[in-house]
């Protein structure tokens, strides 16, 4: 098709993209350049501007690693993530449900641990955490034999992949639970941690006068045949970041309640204030699939900084 004017362009594309034998490509393709071409159209996008946001696209590639995911990172802070999820789950966005963001930190392989075990795995510094989890169906019938991913940032705002300091896989493990669909370990509790602010994610909050802190979680990624995927973060209630999150995650069935406690603890080895957390998953029924694992590798070297932006009044 010869462009005569610029309204000729988003059907030109379209009768284009009406070729791809997939439909379901051709559904979300065509959905994307129509929507593309009519917010051009809105802002009256300049060339300039064209460019800015295609250096944005480039610098997304370069800034990802074996270590870091910045496209994952900039899809949270945008809301997308946290959307598509709650779009997907809960009875297709009807109703609560326990999965949220998978995050760009999640690594496969984790160490197996058996059920009461320890993911601490290198001299950690924070209060003790006992964790006891139960996964079920639907009906409330309990799963078991379902493997469990753990992960956490340590208490110094860092996931292991981030830091050199920390042994390989610490603050991660893999479980089973058993005939009661339970799990439980032990841990340290998690704190909120800034988001990496050195390339375009960091930009885009600096121009919204955002803050870059993510609330304290626990990460849960739940599989079994049958059962569709589960991912979860469990948030910690007395957090300051909650309702400011930078990644829109938190919803008000994944604020956990995790309980102080200054009095004797299951472990001799325990002295001054622990905590513990409960919380029972419900796993809808559907295809068991793991997700592509974010990050591979872990971080050599020194320790980053982790800078904290302000968010504006």
């Amino acid at each position: 098709m010869i462009i005569e004017r610029q309204e000729d362009v988003t059907p030109a594309v379209l009768s284009e993209l009406s070729r791809a034998p997939d439909a379901r490509f051709r559904e979300i393709m065509s959905a994307f350049v129509r929507h593309m071409h009519e917010f051009a159209r809105e802002v009256r996008l300049t060339e300039d501007e064209l460019r800015t946001a295609t250096g944005y696209v480039v610098q997304l590639g370069k800034q990802t690693t074996d270590t870091h995911n910045e496209a994952v990172l900039i899809a949270g802070s945008l809301g997308l993530s946290s959307l598509v999820c709650l779009l997907n789950n809960g009875d297709n966005g009807q109703t609560e449900t326990d999965a949220s963001l998978l995050g760009p930190f999640w690594r496969m392989q984790s160490p197996r641990t058996e059920n009461g075990g320890s993911i601490v795995r290198s001299p950690t510094p924070g209060p003790v955490l006992f964790v006891k989890a139960w996964f079920k169906d639907r009906a409330g019938k309990p799963i078991a034999g379902a493997e469990v991913d753990i992960w956490q940032s340590s208490p110094e705002g860092f996931y292991e992949n981030q830091d050199p300091a920390q042994a390989d896989m610490n603050l991660r493990g893999k479980f089973f639970t058993d005939a009661d669909g339970h799990i439980a370990f032990r841990s340290v509790k998690p704190a909120g941690y800034p988001i990496p602010i050195d390339g375009p994610v960091g930009e885009l909050l600096r121009a919204q006068g955002r803050h870059n802190m993510r609330p304290a979680h626990l990460h849960f990624l739940a599989s079994k045949d049958g059962f569709k995927t589960l991912i979860s973060q469990i948030y910690v209630n007395d957090d300051p970041y909650l309702d400011s999150d930078v990644q829109f995650g938190v919803t008000r069935h994944l604020i956990g309640n995790y309980v102080r406690h200054d009095g004797p603890a299951p472990a001799a080895d325990v002295t001054g204030s622990w905590y513990t957390l409960e919380h029972a998953f419900i796993m809808e029924a559907g295809e068991s699939k793991l997700p592509r694992a974010p990050i591979r590798g872990k971080a050599s070297g020194e320790r980053p900084a982790l800078p904290m932006l302000a968010r504006r009044p």
